[in-house]
């Protein structure tokens, strides 16, 4: 049984609470799993009544009475044959008897009993049930059993509880100002991005402002990698499913990948011959016909690159880089607008290198990683290593090449100047990695930014380069990149930002606001002054007052307004009035004003003020 922190232990007791109030109210219904989150707990559950918003409310209410009446959480254990028994006493058999099954012969079988309400449970929980303080459910959202959507859909009950009323309270502060930032509904008012359901979920459309966004990120990343001796290069969306047998990411991530694309010629003589689909399947496993796959990972193609020419040590290191595209299948139900989807361009690059250059290159990317971070305001992060667990069979490779890789991270981490955790059994399967974790400016944390070491696939590839002693050596790899995903992380960009974005990532820096018709010939002339010095300009051309145009532009959150009235014109000035950088508010000439916004651009300067009332 893992050990719980007591803040843990708070919320898996409370939802057993939760179960328990929803049996005293709704006796018929079926339960699942309910376990603690990082950020509270959930229950499932299989009723035929739907979890309406006042339903919760009826059912948090009957919480507090749970609690009240201070129940005590006991831990019962029991042999298979008891638990059997009392799964069935319950009614709750339909899921109930399946998780018990999960428990191997031998373990320890527990249930936890709080007042008449009893739990398949391994534990731990506190003492009694007024312990819980603090809580609140929070939403309702479908959830398949076992996460499988070929399962019946349930409904599953979200809720957090902390020690603390004040933290509690903290907590829900933070979860409004979250919906406020919510990049889906932001994506949509400034149009940046939009999924289309004949598109297909978890695909997304860049649209022209959310493509402005993504190309400054990539124009500002590749310019850096320029500087740091990267070579660019571009490679298809699928390839051979040999490939992926070869590095391991076939049948090893098949769970969420695509599955293989096969010629219809080849399908048709298959079919003619009665071959079923347990027999395609063996066949594409045994290699006996040619299948294709989107493409999961951008590294096996840039080690074909790599490989595609003799090496000498004197080339190395080779660091390749790529805006590359990869596809995973998720389920419909953990999509979520931008920051989880099927179709995502990964900022990839993998350095083909020495082991006398593993710690200078290690350090080069974290100092990229570490730039990025600083460039965009995301300055408070932690960092975890993640490595293999010796005891798991999912690794690949020796145990001499792991201890090398993790001994290489371990002191590479350790110049960083930050807190580090070493997290066991959460490596990839070729080998240890470092993850950034990263804070936003409302304290939520989002894995940002990875740098792997891998000595594993360069000898599964048969890599080489030639030595100076003339003799073939193996090159070591890394794997990078700051960004991760653009999707994701553009997403997490949106909300970091609440969509009030640094000047140089606006898709519309400045908005010119004419008072009147009249103006719009100066309006025109001042647009292709500050177009012509590369900044991104528009004129509002709707015949609205002034009040709504400036309305419009900050809920447009445009950084830069420039109002112009009779006098401005007459005076060849402007008015500006501005939210990234107050200092520039007033009459001025439009040159100054010019320059002080390519001067933001140039620097990428942070907004002043983030959101202005």
């Amino acid at each position: 049984m893992k050990e719980m922190s007591p803040l843990e232990e708070i919320r898996h007791s409370a939802a057993h609470v939760l179960a328990t109030a929803v049996l005293r109210l709704y006796p018929d219904t079926k339960l699942d799993i309910g376990p603690p989150t990082d950020s509270g707990f959930y229950y499932d559950f299989d009723s035929d009544i739907p979890f309406t918003p006042d339903i919760i409310e009826e059912i948090e209410a009957e919480m507090k009475k749970v609690i009240k009446e201070n129940q005590r959480f006991e831990r019962l254990e029991v042999s298979r044959e008891e638990a059997v028994s009392i799964i069935k006493n319950m009614g709750q058999e339909t899921y109930k008897l399946g998780r018990l099954d999960d428990i191997p012969d031998g373990e320890v079988i527990s249930f936890y009993q709080n007042g008449e309400f009893k739990d398949l449970c391994a534990g731990s929980h506190v003492g009694y049930t007024k312990k819980i303080k603090a809580f609140k459910l929070l939403n309702v959202a479908g959830s398949y059993h076992r996460g499988d959507s070929a399962n019946k859909q349930l409904q599953r009950i979200y809720g957090t509880a902390f020690a603390t009323k004040d933290e509690l309270k903290e907590y829900v502060v933070q979860l409004e100002e979250a919906k406020k930032r919510d990049h889906r509904n932001l994506g949509r008012d400034l149009g940046l991005f939009h999924i289309d359901e004949m598109v297909g979920q978890g695909l997304v459309l860049w649209k022209p402002n959310g493509a402005i966004l993504r190309q400054e990120l990539e124009s500002f990343i590749s310019k850096e990698l320029a500087k740091q001796g990267y070579s660019q290069v571009y490679t298809p969306h699928i390839g051979k499913l040999d490939l992926y047998k070869t590095s391991g990411h076939f049948p090893y991530y098949q769970d969420s990948q695509y599955p293989p694309i096969i010629h219809r010629e080849c399908l048709s003589e298959l079919a003619s011959e009665g071959c079923s689909c347990s027999d395609l399947a063996n066949k594409l496993e045994e290699g006996e016909i040619e299948g294709y796959l989107l493409k999961p990972m951008n590294c096996p193609m840039h080690i074909r690159i790599f490989n595609s020419e003799q090496r000498s040590y004197r080339d190395l290191p080779i660091r390749l880089a790529e805006f590359g595209t990869v596809y995973r299948w998720e389920q419909s139900g953990e999509l979520n607008g931008m920051t989880r989807v099927r179709g995502f361009t990964q900022d990839d690059a993998h350095l083909f290198i020495r082991e006398d250059q593993l710690q200078d290159e290690i350090q080069g990317c974290l100092g990229l990683v570490k730039l990025v971070f600083s460039i965009l305001g995301m300055e408070s992060y932690r960092v975890r290593v993640s490595l293999r667990d010796p005891d798991s069979d999912k690794y690949v490779g020796s145990t001499e090449a792991w201890d090398k890789a993790e001994s290489a991270l371990r002191e590479a981490v350790k110049t960083l100047g930050v807190d580090y955790e070493e997290e066991i059994g959460e490596a990839a399967f070729y080998g240890p990695k470092i993850d950034f974790v990263v804070k936003d400016v409302i304290g939520r944390e989002w894995q940002l930014g990875t740098v792997q070491v891998d000595y594993n696939l360069p000898e599964r590839f048969k890599l080489s380069y030639v030595g100076s002693d003339n003799q073939e050596h193996r090159p070591v790899m890394i794997h990078r990149a700051p960004f991760g995903s653009m999707e994701r992380f553009c997403g997490v960009l949106i909300e970091h930002f609440a969509g009030n974005f640094p000047t140089w990532l606006a898709p519309e820096q400045v908005r010119l606001l004419p008072m009147n018709d009249d103006l719009l010939a100066y309006a025109d002339q001042c647009l292709s002054e500050l177009q012509n010095l590369g900044i991104r300009t528009t004129v509002d051309r709707q015949s609205a007052k002034l009040g709504a145009k400036i309305r419009k532009a900050e809920t447009d959150k445009i950084p830069h307004m420039i109002i112009i009235g009779k006098r401005e014109a007459e005076e060849g000035k402007v008015s500006v009035r501005s939210r990234n950088n107050p200092s520039l508010d007033g009459v001025c000439e439009l040159k100054d004003c010019a320059e002080k916004i390519s001067l933001e651009i140039r620097d990428k300067a942070l907004p002043t003020q983030r959101v202005r009332e």
